[in-house]
């Protein structure tokens, strides 16, 4: 299909690409994953801006059931998945039902999945920060990792286009480039206590994914698990 929306990356996992986003005036590349459930229903993560022709190619796929934000930076675009999909439901770790109480969440996420998707999609709460929180997961059919602010990965050529002199050197010094990918520095700082997040982590490694997709910067193909041991080694500092 010309200026297709969606990609297909694995069985029943697709990616699609959203528009920039300004964060603390930096711009951020925005990524949603949509994956297929058994049933056939759609769980889409971090939904990206919704357009006719991603809506289009959304409903060839299947019914819209799940609508999910990873942490509490990912819920700019849920009230507009909501409206189009009504009888989808909405999902998030408590600091999202927080910060957006003007949604009905249908439950909040910690380690253990809901029965809804509970077999199909496995997931790990990283907590410890007073700031930040993120629940993290792998889609065992395809082997995937689903990661949101917990590794940012930008690309030289993204990095010249969009960022400032300036904002590549704080993006290479807070970790966050494709050459060393991790959380920005600033997140790891505030995993006070880092026992929790630690435990998230054994979990995420026990996955053994084979590639890991983020929502910012490029994503990781194949090895996967090894790509996530470093990423994640600051936890164990």
């Amino acid at each position: 299909m010309d200026n297709a929306r969606l990609t297909s990356i694995g069985e029943g996992i697709w990616i699609s690409e959203g528009e920039l986003v300004s964060f603390y005036g930096a711009p951020y590349p925005t990524r949603s994953v949509i994956l297929r459930l058994h049933d056939g229903t759609l769980w889409i993560w971090s939904p990206i801006a919704i357009d006719p022709a991603l809506r289009g190619e959304i409903d060839e796929l299947g019914p819209v059931r799940h609508l999910v934000s990873p942490n509490r930076l990912h819920h700019l675009y849920l009230a507009d998945w909501k409206a189009a999909y009504p009888s989808a439901r909405l999902w998030g770790p408590q600091s999202v039902a927080d910060k957006r109480d003007d949604l009905r969440f249908e439950g909040i996420l910690t380690d253990t999945p809901p029965k809804d998707w509970a077999g199909e999609i496995d997931q790990a709460h990283f907590h410890g920060s007073p700031i930040f929180d993120e629940v993290v997961f792998f889609h065992h059919a395809s082997k995937t990792a689903v990661i949101g602010d917990l590794i940012e990965a930008f690309d030289d050529d993204f990095l010249r286009t969009h960022w400032s002199s300036w904002q590549r050197w704080l993006a290479r010094i807070g970790g966050i480039t494709d050459h060393d990918p991790h959380a920005p520095l600033e997140m790891r700082l505030s995993f006070l206590r880092r026992a929790p997040a630690r435990e998230a982590a054994r979990k995420l490694f026990g996955w053994k994914a084979q590639r890991v997709v983020m929502a910012h910067g490029r994503w990781q193909a194949e090895g996967g698990d090894a790509y996530l041991r470093a990423a994640f080694q600051w936890l164990e500092a």
